[in-house]
């Protein structure tokens, strides 16, 4: 199955799909995606699933506008705590997200990589950055290139229910002050979802 945030960044999906795989909008935001996922795989089941978006570009990223990535793992960005210190992530605080023998922090794996793309580590925030100072810090915390809304939740739920997940997304914005007028968000839906498409025609799209 494909999740996409927004009508926006599946439409061009409809009816391009290959046989057998269906499409999640979800809504914007780690809740909204965690609880549509999880709705859809009991009411339905999936064997994978596959986030399509738009991100941010992170300072030092080398990414630019327009550009198309597909996820090398996920991050939460903003889950922990702060402090006098800094920022404590999940393991800093010593409570795992998923449990278990190997537990999970706030870093979640991502099983498709399709064969000659880029990958990348992609960072889920609940607060998009508006400031150079803010991204440079969350591109140096966490080591991530690209920031979205979603994807660690999906690749979180996934995890849950055993099945593998992969992420593809187009460079919208460089993440830092605030300029619209620079912003490609159309384009880059556009991109991200022809992307998805011509991978899955491919049957390049394998686990990694």
């Amino acid at each position: 199955m494909v999740c996409a945030a927004t009508e926006l960044e599946s439409s061009a999906l409809q009816g391009s799909l290959p046989s057998g795989v269906s499409l999640l909008v979800t809504g914007v935001g780690a809740v909204n995606a965690a609880c549509a996922l999880t709705r859809f795989l009991e009411r339905e089941g999936a064997r994978a699933a596959v986030v399509c978006g738009i991100g941010g570009a992170y300072p030092g990223s080398g990414l630019a506008v327009g550009d198309v990535v597909w996820a090398e793992s996920e991050c939460y960005g903003d889950l922990g705590a702060a402090s006098p210190q800094g920022f404590l992530d999940m393991q800093a605080m010593g409570f795992p997200v998923i449990g278990g023998e190997a537990p999970i922090y706030n870093v979640l794996p991502v099983q498709f990589r399709p064969a000659g793309r880029q990958w990348v580590r992609f960072v889920t925030v609940n607060t998009c950055t508006g400031d150079d100072v803010t991204a440079r810090a969350l591109a140096t915390r966490t080591g991530g290139a690209v920031e979205n809304m979603e994807g660690a939740a999906i690749a979180h739920v996934a995890r849950l229910y055993g099945i593998p997940c992969g992420e593809v997304r187009g460079i919208s914005n460089p993440v830092g002050n605030r300029e619209r007028g620079a912003w490609r968000v159309r384009e880059a839906a556009l991109a991200a979802q022809e992307e998805l498409v011509a991978v899955l025609a491919s049957g390049d799209l394998r686990q990694g």
